[in-house]
């Protein structure tokens, strides 16, 4: 309160700070401070309902971040995965031979024996165990159990470091991209989904993890340390793994359902969805009014 912060009721902001912790909300103070106050003061009328809301915003984004990350780290994973199979058979990644001769294909390995519960019966889903049971060679189940397990970050790994050219454009081309493009939207999107699922604060972070800028995307990836481009990453993918996706509609309407916020900060402009990149071509007019 000293330092400008306009509060009317003292006991439900000691409630919220109790159980958000105020150092993690007091990363939302930042917009409302003067720049390089030496005393953090507030600008004037900032209300403390103020910065609420921009909390409450970012939590409502992850979650539609979410939502999109876990319907294209499904994909990602099934589309490597199949594709491999049907190349070099159902225990690919057991084949040293596939991989970049830097690649520490024993450090791959390892984690895949500590994902599936090779070792730790307890670790074991459902599928590893029967397979573990059923059979003893190969010792590890093939990639379609495999796939289940292993996190996004590690398929990012692996994608990257397939020897072959050819392998990493047949899958990236699943998608429409080049596989450099894949390679570093697959890091940038491992970076992304991290921090939704530590909570992290998304709305106005400059991202540090920043997704390669595509020839036929570059007039939308201009500043890629934007969450905006994160969303155009995540609306590129959806576009080709589920067909007739509203994802941007979602996005739209939380925007408008928030419209004091400084959308500038997130790398959108006013007119953003009447690109024809988002494909939100109904109900614009009633959405915006």
């Amino acid at each position: 309160v000293h330092r400008g912060l306009v509060v009317t009721d003292p006991t439900r902001v000691r409630h919220y700070l109790r159980f958000i912790g105020y150092y993690r909300f007091a990363g939302y103070f930042l917009p409302f401070q003067i720049p390089d106050h030496p005393d953090l003061i507030f600008k004037k009328n900032t209300t403390f309902d103020s910065v609420l809301a921009i909390y409450v915003f970012d939590r409502k984004l992850r979650l539609l971040v979410m939502d999109a990350v876990e319907r294209i780290e499904v994909a990602l994973r099934a589309t490597i995965s199949h594709t491999m199979c049907e190349k070099y058979g159902p225990h690919w990644y057991l084949k040293g031979e596939l991989f970049k001769t830097n690649f520490n294909h024993n450090d791959l390995i390892r984690k895949i024996e500590r994902e599936t519960g090779y070792r730790n019966l307890k670790k074991q889903n459902d599928s590893c165990k029967k397979y573990f049971k059923t059979y003893k060679d190969p010792p590890l189940p093939p990639s379609w159990i495999m796939a289940e397990v292993l996190p996004i970050g590690t398929w990012s790994y692996i994608f990257r470091n397939l020897r072959l050219r050819k392998d990493r454009r047949e899958i990236s081309d699943q998608f429409g991209l080049h596989f450099n493009i894949l390679s570093s939207w697959l890091h940038s999107f491992t970076y992304l989904r991290n921090l939704c699922a530590h909570h992290s604060r998304l709305w106005n972070r400059k991202f540090t993890v920043k997704p390669l800028i595509a020839k036929k995307f570059k007039n939308h990836l201009k500043d890629n340390t934007t969450f905006y481009a994160q969303a155009v990453v995540l609306n590129v993918f959806l576009v080709v793994i589920a067909d007739g996706t509203r994802w941007q509609y979602r996005l739209l309407d939380l925007l408008i359902s928030n419209q004091n916020l400084p959308i500038e900060s997130m790398g959108f402009y006013k007119t953003w969805h009447k690109d024809p990149f988002w494909r939100i071509t109904e109900e614009i007019s009633k959405r915006t009014k």
